[in-house]
């Protein structure tokens, strides 16, 4: 049976300790690009910092390395083994997994592109792992070309409206109204165990049990990058382990939006970019209402 939208206030992080490290923050671990797509990973992986990550490591495929290190200068990287196009090779599985273990949460797919050895990869990786794990872009098309399996770890699935018509095996995406929309993605997340982002308008966050509509967010969030810069925030508030997962999903789509309404108001909607929205995420988090710990989300329906 399908519940009404949640309307329960957004739990934030705590401040922060005195004698808190780095290590108190969680490990990120991202998992992505691919030549001439350097950008997303490296976008994703700035926001997870933004956020408030203590760590965070990106694996690339090794052809771009010196490209994604030289975006930010706090990411570590790993590189991983590419093929001709400088995409990930197959043999970067074992690498992959190891650090992998050695991490909080993961993201996963912002700029891998396509190829057969990642319809292989990512599906072996996503059953290797057990840590918490964000699945966005290519990798979710990865899990189509594999098919859909029913996950046991915490998986959080990013899709937009097409990729969401992708995995239920749909060639496009259907014409449906909000409450259909929601019936849904409820009924996805339900089947598969997943956590399920589907992004949009009022972007829809269901566990299969809970419902929960984003309120925040404006048309001009709709560029390129900017569900990459979503992907690093949700890793961020999940490794920092201060609420069950779908809180901290929740957080993180509220925040993005926020600061997608801070970079239309500074900008004008025409002019928001990732990295404008990137920029903004600080003020977001600066400028929640106190006290600091809860602010009221209005969901409809």
């Amino acid at each position: 049976m399908l519940r009404h939208p949640m309307k329960e206030e957004l739990i934030f992080p705590p401040r922060r300790s005195l004698l808190g490290h780095k290590g108190t923050y969680g490990t990120v671990l991202g998992i992505g690009g691919s030549r001439g797509m350097a950008g997303a990973v490296a976008l994703a992986g700035r926001a997870a910092l933004l956020a408030g990550a203590g760590l965070v490591r990106l694996a690339v495929p090794d052809p771009i390395l010196e490209t994604v290190a030289g975006f930010y200068p706090e990411p570590t990287t790993i590189p991983c083994p590419a093929d001709a196009a400088g995409r990930f090779a197959l043999d970067a599985l074992e690498l992959l997994q190891t650090h992998a273990e050695n991490s909080t949460v993961l993201f996963l797919g912002p700029g891998l592109g396509r190829s057969d050895d990642l319809d292989r990869l990512i599906p072996q990786l996503l059953q290797r792992v057990s840590k918490p794990i964000v699945v966005d872009a290519d990798a979710l098309n990865a899990l189509v070309a594999a098919g859909m399996r029913v996950f046991e770890q915490p998986i959080i699935l990013t899709p937009h409206a097409g990729e969401f018509a992708r995995l239920r095996g749909e060639p496009t995406p259907p014409e449906e109204h909000q409450e259909e929309r929601q019936a849904a993605a409820v009924e996805f997340a339900r089947r598969f165990n997943v956590l399920l982002v589907l992004k949009g308008h009022a972007t829809i966050i269901t566990d299969g049990e809970r419902l929960a509509l984003n309120s925040t967010g404006n048309p001009g969030m709709a560029t390129g990058g900017s569900g990459d810069v979503l992907t690093g925030m949700m890793a961020a508030l999940i490794a920092q382990n201060f609420s069950p997962i779908f809180e901290a999903v929740r957080l993180a789509a509220f925040l993005h939006g926020l600061a997608g309404n801070i970079a239309a108001e500074r900008l004008g909607e025409e002019s928001v970019t990732a990295t404008a929205i990137l920029e903004a995420i600080s003020e977001a988090f600066r400028d929640r209402p106190e006290p600091r710990g809860f602010t009221p989300l209005s969901f409809p329906g």
